[in-house]
């Protein structure tokens, strides 16, 4: 017989080095093999030669089997023939388990490197109904081949599966097949080679599946609770079986059943053309079992309908291997002073962290929120925006975690390692009291808001951008603006000054100035020549005074005393000499004085005649309205006349340059407009989608500009004690935003946002095109309000809650958003409103699984166990040092003991529990 008849599985460690915890697989667990041969629709593929009985044939068939479905990307088979026999000693199905736990492929590698869990099972028909009903049977390997063929001959009540091609019906009923197997069960199995089974409905709408061939009758057979999940028809979603049987939906509901694809292929080629995503913590039928019981949590339909109507896979899968989404792998920290530097051991510690829900559970002192906030710290993502909580959040990182400066090292799956961290894992971190202050924060809030409809975050995302920068163009554009009002206004009293010098000159010409000029010059050259006269006649005056004076030889009597010297009688003719020449400097003193008095009197009429005309121009420029003052003027006056076309060019210049700037100002303001109209559509559309997705507990209500921040700096700004009095007076929600008070102001409508006529005058005022420009450039962004509704039917603002309720409300809302973003979130219980923890948080939690990880420091069993967390990491703390004591799958038994002790209280709490209440 070939295989072997006690199963002993070989461990892999592969798949949780890859992703700790439990992880998504593709899954069919709806094949036949060559046992059902017989029966004439199982295909041999090429390859397989020789007897189709030959333990050759089989091995080879078997190698062919699992490699298509690796080939298809199938991580977890259920093999399920009609019959798990090809011949009275040769079973297809078991060959395949054993060449999967035993086997190596092509490439050397281990068939279970590949494929994670292999289920033997068969599909029977069994005596229900009025031509059988079809029912899967799926059982872990370590059954054995030997039980596994026993079990079937079990269900079948001995009866051979085949008749001439044809299948034949068990003798059992449902019921009698699975009280029959629950016995065999119990006798069978032996201590460390335990097994268990499920069952699963196959195509359920056939004349042989459960609705088919039972009708209105499936619901009593849920009773038993042995009819783990449904399998749809190959062109059906639940919403097509549903649509007609409210009572299905609500029978599942009750026993945790849920619905898969399968292939139902009879050729290898067809293995994974319908297959399911389950997540898996274990390779063993319980693992699978609890998948069923939490398919909320831990499975996918991988199909959904095309524009065309028919059934198409989903454009991205859960799983973090296949698709590429940001998480966090794992934490090693080694060394230094940190609160996880191991104790006692040269080995780091690790953090083995899940891509879906992380769990971390641990004592009050345990390092939960030090192992999270130094996370924090060490990435550099942003800190809280509470200056108390900030500076907690970087004691704890720096100080403890960060302590000594340990070597910590990140895992970050499918990012850059040169990477900024921040990049690498981009998580947004909420520590403790965290999230009930973001309720304080209009703009946390409006960014949940905006990523949970995934059909409208992109163009909110854009518009959100484009919105800030018009906010800054036209805060700029006012600014520049009001340099332009300066330029054009300097421009403007240049060119008017020229202009007016010009005017004054043209008046200065018509009352006469060319003869003031030249009186004026005539005048002065008169005035010049009698000034340099009169200087000549006291030089000649002062020569002629010492002419006289001048001591001559010719006049010393004692001229003769000297023997043999020369004697003015040698000369004669120089005494004559100089007395004409002393005649003739009396003449040319006596003339130049004549000269200089009459020059004197040639000036002083020239004066007379210049000062005679002046009046006469001054009394002209009188009658023109002008100072005769500027007529001195005269010349700086024609100096600025003559800029005039050079100050009207730049006026010209700033004008334009204003009217340019101005239609961008006016086109920014009447864009911002529109894009505000049309984000406040989108966001009606997400409002009304949160109103759906929490069936009317939570509401939200947009108060339009309800930041007014900006606006009241801009009023405090004016200075008026009458305006700051009006707005002080006003209501809070009474108050107009920036555009509500220009488009009144504007429309002259101000008495409608109580303004006194004083106040109104004074506003006006103040509305010099500058300021006016820079209320028009203010943008107060809507205010969205989070409202819960209560037991009593009233809304209640989130500001209002109790920290529990505010709480879960933005967890929940955190939770349906759109961002694939790591979620860290430390301790959110605090008060937590635990019925609406239950009713909308976790539901949300579970809907997350594939999409987005999650990290929670906990003490709440609900979000542990309900939550159906994908990995947990217990914490231990010494006085100095923190560890890891445990990590893994709530599957685990070992886990489950510790998160009962951590989180329940221990197992007599919980027992104690289940007394009080009744259970």
């Amino acid at each position: 017989m070939a295989g072997e008849v006690f199963f002993a599985r070989r461990n892999v460690d592969k798949w949780d080095d890859e992703v700790p915890g439990a992880r998504w697989f593709r899954a069919d667990l709806h094949t036949h093999t060559l046992d059902d041969h017989p029966g004439g629709r199982a295909k041999v593929p090429p390859g397989v030669a020789g007897p189709l009985t030959s333990d050759q044939a089989v091995k080879a068939y078997a190698r062919k089997f699992l490699q298509s479905a690796i080939a298809n990307q199938i991580r977890v088979l259920g093999v399920t023939p009609h019959s798990p026999r090809l011949s009275d000693k040769l079973s297809v199905v078991w060959q395949i388990v054993t060449e999967w736990n035993e086997g190596l492929d092509s490439d050397n590698e281990p068939f279970r490197n590949k494929i994670y869990a292999v289920f033997p099972g068969f599909e029977l028909s069994v005596n229900d109904g009025q031509s059988g009903l079809h029912l899967l049977f799926l059982f872990d390997p370590e059954i054995g081949q030997h039980n596994y063929l026993k079990a079937f001959d079990i269900v079948m009540g001995g009866v051979s599966p085949w008749s001439d091609g044809h299948l034949r019906m068990s003798t059992k009923s449902s019921g009698e097949a699975f009280e029959e197997l629950r016995k065999f069960q119990r006798s069978e199995s032996a201590p460390g080679c335990e097994w268990s089974y499920l069952v699963v409905a196959p195509h359920i709408e056939g004349d042989k599946g459960l609705l088919g061939a039972m009708k209105s009758q499936p619901l009593a057979m849920f009773d038993h609770g042995e009819i783990a999940a449904l399998e749809l028809g190959d062109n059906k979603l639940p919403e097509d079986t549903w649509r007609h049987r409210p009572w299905l939906r609500s029978g599942m509901a009750t026993h945790h059943q849920a619905f898969l694809h399968g292939s139902d292929a009879y050729s290898v080629t067809e293995i994974g053309q319908r297959y399911t995503w389950v997540k898996l913590a274990k390779p063993r039928i319980e693992a699978l079992r609890q998948a069923f019981i939490a398919s909320d949590s831990r499975m996918r339909l991988a199909y959904e309908r095309n524009a065309e109507g028919d059934l198409a896979e989903i454009s991205t899968g859960p799983d973090v291997t296949a698709y590429e989404r940001p998480w966090l792998k794992s934490v090693t920290v080694d060394g230094g002073a940190s609160f996880f530097r191991p104790e006692g051991s040269d080995a780091p510690t690790r953090f083995a962290l899940s891509p879906d829900l992380t769990c971390i559970i641990g004592g009050s002192m345990t390092g939960k929120s030090t192992f999270l906030d130094g996370l924090r710290v060490h990435v550099h993502a942003d800190m809280p925006n509470d200056d108390q909580l900030r500076k907690q959040v970087e004691a704890r990182g720096r100080s403890l975690f960060l302590g000594g400066s340990p070597d910590v090292r990140l895992d970050c799956p499918g990012q850059d390692p040169t990477d900024a961290l921040v990049n690498q894992w981009p998580a947004v971190f909420h520590t403790q009291n965290e999230l009930q202050r973001l309720s304080q924060q209009s703009s946390m809030v409006e960014e949940i808001l905006t990523r949970l409809v995934a059909t409208e975050m992109p163009a909110i995302m854009h518009r959100k951008e484009q919105l800030a920068g018009l906010d800054r163009s036209l805060a700029a554009s006012a600014e520049q603006l009001a340099k332009l009002d300066d330029d054009v206004a300097e421009a403007e009293q240049a060119r008017i000054r020229a202009e007016k010098a010009a005017n004054e000159l043209a008046a200065i010409a018509d009352a006469g100035i060319a003869d003031l000029h030249g009186a004026a010059r005539q005048t002065q050259r008169w005035q010049g020549a009698e000034e340099h006269l009169q200087e000549l006649a006291s030089n000649m005056s002062r020569l002629l005074d010492a002419a006289n004076s001048m001591d001559l030889p010719w006049q010393d009597d004692e001229e003769d005393s000297v023997p043999e010297a020369p004697s003015l009688a040698e000369r004669p003719e120089l005494a004559m000499q100089w007395h004409r020449l002393l005649d003739a400097l009396r003449t040319a003193s006596s003339e130049l004085s004549d000269v200089s008095s009459a020059t004197k009197d040639i000036a002083e009429g020239w004066d007379g005649r210049e000062h005679a005309i002046r009046e006469d121009v001054g009394r002209r420029l009188g009658e023109l309205g002008l100072d005769r003052a500027r007529i001195s003027e005269f010349q700086s006056l024609s100096r600025q006349a003559a800029l005039l076309p050079s100050y009207q060019a730049a006026l010209d210049n700033a004008i334009r340059e204003r009217t340019k700037s101005e239609g961008t100002f006016s086109a920014d303001g009447r864009r911002r407009h529109e894009l505000v109209a049309e984000q406040r559509r989108a966001f009606d559309g997400v409002i009304d989608a949160i109103g759906k997705q929490f069936g009317g507990r939570i509401r939200v209500r947009r108060v339009n500009e309800g930041n007014r921040v900006p606006l009241e700096r801009f009023i405090r700004a004016l200075a008026q004690r009458g305006i700051s009095r009006w707005w002080n007076d006003l209501p809070e929600d009474s108050r107009p935003g920036a555009a509500e008070l220009f488009a009144k102001a504007e429309a002259d409508e101000l008495t409608g946002l109580g303004m006194s006529v004083a106040v109104q005058a004074t506003f006006r005022q103040c509305l010099a095109p500058a300021v006016r420009r820079e209320l028009a450039a203010i943008h107060c962004h809507d205010r969205y309000m989070l409202e819960l509704k209560l037991d009593d039917g009233s809304f209640r603002p989130l500001d209002a809650l109790s920290g529990g309720q505010r709480v879960s409300v933005l967890l929940s809302l955190l939770l349906e958003t759109n961002d694939n973003r790591p979620l860290v979130i430390d301790q959110p219980e605090d008060e937590l409103d635990n019925r609406f923890l239950f009713d909308t948080v976790l539901p949300a939690l579970k809907r997350l699984k594939g999409r987005r990880q999650i990290i929670v420091a906990t003490h709440n069993a609900n979000i542990v166990v309900n939550g159906d967390a994908d990995q947990v990491i217990q914490l231990e703390a010494t006085a100095s040092r923190g560890r890891v004591a445990h990590a893994g799958a709530i599957d685990e038994a070992t886990m489950r003991d510790a998160i009962v002790r951590t989180v329940d209280g221990g197992d007599e709490a919980f027992r104690l529990r289940q007394l009080k209440y009744g259970f």
